[in-house]
């Protein structure tokens, strides 16, 4: 998690700032006043020092714009179109992502779909020196929405950064591909419940990717903790009629909706989800009781290794597991000893005959502190036993 530094005051109504005001506040310095028609207080805030004042959003009386800017005041553009709250300090609930029955209209469809437009307007927009198109969104538009990706991202990093205090969290990584009904779903599944089960061990919470296939059995199993070993089996059963979010995504999240009801009387176990709007026709599960989705994929990789400490499981996946084993291997690579997090990768075959990761993470580690705590290992039991056994 990235220390925030300093103390950021934030004000978003008129009447918030006329009251610091009248309580004799005149520098501004670190300020963020957002989405705010200052025209009326033109006179006020030309007393007031804004070096380095952020300014997102807001109308200006004729010239004031131009003398904060002198002054060193930051000047941004409305962020008003986004869909999600580009302020927002919390995580999501699978219920406010799926806010409609109908995937498209959900805020989650919804956002992807603003994310996508956005990519196409900047392209629209004219470089430097040609003409732009017409009815192309201006260069201040994409600004825009490109700050409202960025203050939203921002807002979520350290609401995760909250919400982890004081909780030891493993991943478990594998790829989204892996469909419900599956010998190797219902394995990934097991393991969630088994690192997260008060009677295997230390109250870990599990974290994953947030998606499908493998991440969803994680979070599915790891909910689900606190119930026996037949819960499981039957939410198995009742999901296994939706193999996957193809063709139908309202499908694959009805029958999840319908293990949510069945489930109902087991307590929660908690368990984190980190999907990113990047991968947006990969849609979220609703497993996981709290959920961290970025649209910056970048940022959103790089905070789920970071936080997992207490270890991650590799389950079978491809492109994107293949990266996270080589992305948490660079950081071990050079980190002091106590502070290598397990790695555990599932599957040999997979792992040093259809992906031969593991050959090379092995010569990686060789002499290195690391070494000691790379495994591969046949099942997902032999997995959960070195995470939750501390052996790793």
């Amino acid at each position: 998690m990235r220390p925030r530094a300093g103390r950021l005051v934030t004000i978003e109504s008129l009447t918030e700032l006329e009251r610091r005001l009248a309580a004799g506040a005149r520098r501004l310095t670190g300020w963020r006043l957002v989405g705010l028609d200052l025209r009326r207080h033109s006179d006020r805030l030309a007393e007031c020092d804004t070096t380095r004042t952020t300014f997102a959003g807001c109308t200006f009386a004729p010239g004031d714009e131009r003398m904060h800017a002198a002054r060193g005041a930051l000047i941004l553009p409305s962020v008003a179109a986004a869909p999600v709250d580009p302020h927002r300090d919390s995580l999501y609930t699978a219920d406010e992502l799926y806010d409609s029955p109908d995937y498209a209209a959900s805020l989650d469809g919804r956002a992807y779909a603003w994310a996508q437009q956005l990519e196409k307007q900047q392209a629209q927009s004219a470089a430097p020196g040609r003409l732009r198109a017409a009815g192309a969104p201006s260069e201040r538009d994409v600004a825009g929405g490109r700050l409202g990706l960025a203050l939203h991202d921002d807002g979520i990093d350290f609401a995760l950064a909250e919400w982890i205090r004081g909780r030891r969290l493993v991943g478990v990584m594998g790829g989204h591909q892996m469909k419900r009904g599956d010998t190797d779903y219902a394995g990934a599944a097991r393991m969630g419940r088994l690192l997260a089960s008060g009677a295997a061990g230390e109250g870990l919470t599990v974290a994953t990717g947030g998606g499908p296939g493998a991440m969803e059995a994680a979070n599915l199993g790891a909910r689900l903790a606190a119930g026996d070993a037949a819960a499981l089996d039957a939410a198995l059963e009742t999901l296994a009629a939706a193999p996957s979010y193809h063709p139908s995504v309202d499908a694959w999240i009805a029958a999840a909706r319908a293990v949510l009801a069945d489930t109902a009387g087991i307590r929660p176990t908690e368990t984190l989800g980190v999907p990113t709007w990047h991968y947006g026709h990969e849609p979220p599960n609703l497993f996981a009781t709290a959920i961290a989705k970025y649209f910056r994929n970048a940022l959103r990789e790089a905070i789920l290794l970071q936080v997992c400490g207490s270890g991650i499981v590799f389950l079978p996946g491809a492109g994107g597991t293949v990266q996270e084993i080589f992305q948490d291997a660079c950081e071990n690579y050079y980190a002091t000893e106590d502070a290598i997090a397990p790695m555990v990768l599932v599957d040999r075959r997979h792992w040093t005959e259809t992906l031969p990761a593991w050959p090379l993470l092995r010569a990686l580690a060789k002499g290195r502190p690391m070494e000691a705590h790379i495994h591969l290992v046949d099942t997902v039991d032999e997995a959960a036993a070195i995470i939750v056994g501390g052996r790793a």
